[in-house]
């Protein structure tokens, strides 16, 4: 047999070739962009510099589906757009045509099917979020599930381009917050060191991999009741989580011990300022499935803080950054305690590096 004939060895590394289901008319102009505009929320013209248009219709989707939703999306490509349909990272589903004529229908039928379209411009764009309890190896929550939570609430948001500036959200399921940060993130804070049941170490856990799963170095192996086991330095625990999943019977999670965390300013692109990490307002949040109502009413009140009061173009943390701290606990009616102040040792580099702060 001849090598070319042999079969394609799949490549697990990299980005995948964008190429071969691209759209042909994205293909033909790849890189050759004029200008694009945005004729509603939901909707993005390209034109290219040869002339070529093409128009994008944007529908937000659940990032966990089962067959017969992705079927429905597939026919509704295959109805107005040729076929052609693509997932983006935020879980967006996006329809490709090249008429003005095709965008109302296609929009129409997203819309009897339960998709709605928005998350373009100056709007709540859907929210990324990790796995949650169906794939995450570590779920303290259901991430998921707060995102369907609050997007029932600010579906307006999602339609309608209202925002001072576009706003992001993520929520994580864990400590580790895989979910990245945004300019609201949602995510698990651990409060308690875990709980570990001694009998099933030995049987389940790759005790050295443990070890060096800690990133503080608080935990080390033991011998308990004549078991080879491992105890935790509570005194050098963070409560990360990173132990439980190559040792389950590290259990972290637990209705007292599982809180959900509200952290803001965090953005994961801009163009004015340099990149924030985002910053803790609200700790000690119930994590209260299924509709988590003590987060969604506090995000909602900080979104809409943001919307009433910044200015144009002003991203959530620019707006922070210009009305100061004291100013946004005060509008959003929000509890500032010693657990929000930044500590940690590395943070001197932020930490009253400003003329405008004083010391008494």
């Amino acid at each position: 047999m001849k090598r070319t004939d042999l079969p394609r060895r799949p490549n697990e590394t990299g980005v995948p070739d964008p190429f071969p289901h691209m759209h042909p008319t994205l293909r033909k102009n790849y890189g050759n962009w004029d200008w694009h505009d945005r004729p509603r929320p939901g909707v993005l013209h390209h034109m290219a510099k040869s002339g070529d248009e093409i128009w994008t219709v944007r529908a937000g989707t659940q990032r966990q589906m089962d067959v017969h939703t992705i079927r429905k999306l597939c026919d509704l490509a295959d109805k107005h757009a040729d076929g052609h349909l693509r997932f983006t990272t935020r879980s967006n589903a996006e329809f490709m045509v090249t008429s003005e004529a095709k965008t109302g229908p296609l929009i129409e039928d997203l819309n009897l099917a339960g998709f709605p379209v928005g998350g373009t411009g100056n709007s709540l764009s859907m929210i990324s979020h990790t796995q949650g309890w169906l794939h995450c190896d570590i779920p303290g929550t259901d991430a998921s599930g707060v995102v369907k939570s609050l997007m029932d609430e600010l579906h307006h948001e999602f339609t309608h381009e209202e925002m001072p500036n576009r706003v992001r959200m993520t929520t994580s399921c864990c400590q580790i917050n895989c979910g990245g940060q945004g300019d609201i993130a949602i995510n698990v804070q651990y409060t308690k060191p875990p709980k570990i049941n001694h009998d099933l170490v030995a049987n389940v856990c790759e005790r050295p991999a443990v070890v060096a799963r800690c990133p503080v170095a608080a935990i080390r192996p033991a011998m308990v009741n004549g078991k080879p086991s491992l105890e935790v330095d509570e005194k050098k625990c963070i409560c990360c989580g990173a132990c439980y999943p190559p040792c389950p019977p590290m259990q972290i999670n637990g209705p007292e011990s599982t809180k959900l965390a509200i952290w803001v300013g965090g953005k994961h692109s801009n163009a004015r300022t340099k990149p924030t990490f985002h910053k803790l307002v609200a700790a000690n949040l119930p994590n209260n499935p299924p509709r988590w109502p003590e987060v969604t009413e506090i995000v909602k009140t900080i979104l809409y803080a943001y919307k009433e009061d910044a200015r144009a173009w002003e991203r959530m943390g620019e707006w922070i950054d210009r009305i100061g701290w004291p100013r946004f606990f005060e509008m959003t009616n929000l509890a500032f305690t010693r657990h929000q102040i930044d500590d940690w040792r590395g943070a001197r580099a932020s930490l009253n590096a400003s003329a405008h702060i004083h010391f008494k």
